[in-house]
């Protein structure tokens, strides 16, 4: 056969593919090259979801006035209506019933993971609850969840991980419940080519070893980490935030247990509350913590959120870490750029603590009247729904060496209608390593 021709034939046959099938191979990129948020996945609806009940939006009942255990009201506007469930909140400010989704609908997943190929955020972290693994209808949610992020991933081109969160679970049986997990759980997701890989090697994350408040002794950390090497796994330690002076949220003397991970994440969630504290902390612990770590070849990784607030279900002060318009986000984002290292968004979906940068609501119009809840307007900005998935983007283009390192947010708070419309102008607020100042830009 002329090999000219048996060339064209091939080449031809190449791009008649289906599109999405080369999509689900497209190789991943470097881990350390990406920027992955944490993907809670844990919002059921008695109607919608296999299990039957209300979880974390509330605990078992329908959410109604003063039964609910979230706090920052999601913007459900672009969910499919049959992934959607009327709550027993009433309506919106705009009229409309308050709604709300299911974490294991399909239609769910699909969107989300529409907004990160979307946005550019790279992909997530899938959160797994020990705690959960003997509750059958509870590991089916997560089972049917961790399948749909497989298969979405693959869809969309974005990578994901699992990660085992030890909170509340039984110390006695801790590393059994995950080994078994893990060996029933890998064959549905470790073959995926969008699974995470760092220097060819799978990603894992054990989350919560070493707090006072939490199960999990040294040995079983050890015992862990060293299963998991033996597979061939890179393994994340989620670690608290004083992890290397082994003080308040830390167990005294679990350094060396720390410093076995191929990766420490502090967990920075609720510690600062502001961009002065955060620069007060960059200079006293991260530089610290980034040395230690580079002595013992240990990789370093920031966690970074927009905002935090539980008074819902936790009490606490409303609004207790503000956004301040992203500036915080953002101001995390730029002392972790000038650290050289990579980052871990908390979180995409996390409306319980409100730290999500998935969308939510804008105002008053898109939450209940009957109920108090946090909106994107909290700072007194007027900011769009999307917003803090375009600031996520930014985040990611810079950690990754594609946007210019600026001191000052960039995003406007909401999207001119045209973009070719000269007669508006966008307030942002943005951040400088002296605090916050305000730019006016055109």
């Amino acid at each position: 056969m002329n090999h000219r021709f048996l060339f064209i034939c091939l080449f031809a046959g190449f791009f008649s593919l289906d599109a999405k099938a080369l999509i689900s191979k497209t190789p991943n990129k470097e881990f350390l090259q990406q920027t992955f948020a944490g993907y809670q996945g844990w919002f059921s609806t008695q109607k919608l979801s296999k299990n039957g009940i209300w979880t974390h939006w509330n605990a078992g009942q329908i959410p109604s006035v003063g039964q609910i255990k979230f706090e920052l009201y999601p913007d459900v506007r672009e969910y499919n209506a049959d992934d959607l469930q009327e709550t027993g909140l009433g309506v919106l400010g705009n009229g409309q019933p308050s709604m709300l989704f299911a974490s294991d609908r399909a239609g769910v997943v699909d969107t989300h993971f529409r907004w990160m190929k979307e946005y550019g955020i790279d992909g997530v972290a899938l959160q797994r609850f020990v705690s959960e693994l003997n509750l059958p209808f509870q590991k089916m949610l997560r089972d049917d969840v961790a399948v749909l992020v497989r298969q979405n991933a693959q869809k969309y081109d974005r990578s994901f991980y699992m990660e085992y969160d030890i909170t509340s679970s039984n110390e006695a049986t801790l590393v059994s419940d995950i080994k078994k997990d893990w060996l029933e759980l890998e064959t549905k997701v470790l073959d995926s080519p969008q699974y995470a890989k760092h220097k060819g090697r799978p990603v894992i994350a054990l989350w919560g070893f070493g707090y006072t408040d939490r199960p999990g002794t040294q040995e079983q950390a050890l015992e862990l980490i060293r299963w998991f090497h033996e597979k061939g796994f890179m393994v994340i330690g989620g670690v608290p935030y004083w992890w290397r002076q082994g003080i308040n949220n830390s167990k005294a003397n679990w350094l060396s247990t720390y410093l076995k991970f191929d990766m420490v994440q502090p967990w920075s969630v609720g510690v600062y509350a502001s961009a002065l504290e955060l620069l007060n902390n960059h200079v006293k612990m991260h530089i610290d913590d980034k040395k230690l770590c580079d002595q013992y070849n240990v990789l370093y990784q920031r966690v970074i959120f927009p905002g935090f607030a539980w008074s819902n279900w936790n009490g606490g002060k409303f609004n207790m870490i503000p956004r301040a318009a992203g500036d915080l986000f953002w101001a995390q984002a730029y002392w972790t750029k000038k650290l050289g290292v990579s980052a871990f968004i908390a979180m995409f979906d996390e409306y319980d603590e409100s730290t999500a940068i998935a969308k939510a609501a804008e105002n008053a119009s898109m939450s209940p009247v009957s109920q108090k809840f946090l909106t994107l307007d909290a700072d007194g900005k007027n900011i769009s729904s999307d917003f803090y998935l375009r600031v996520a983007g930014d985040i990611t283009k810079l950690l990754r060496g594609e946007k210019q390192l600026t001191a000052c947010l960039e995003q406007p708070y909401r999207l001119p209608e045209s973009r070719t419309d000269k007669f508006k102008r966008v307030f942002r607020q943005k951040v400088s390593c002296s605090g916050i100042v305000k730019c006016l830009v055109k």
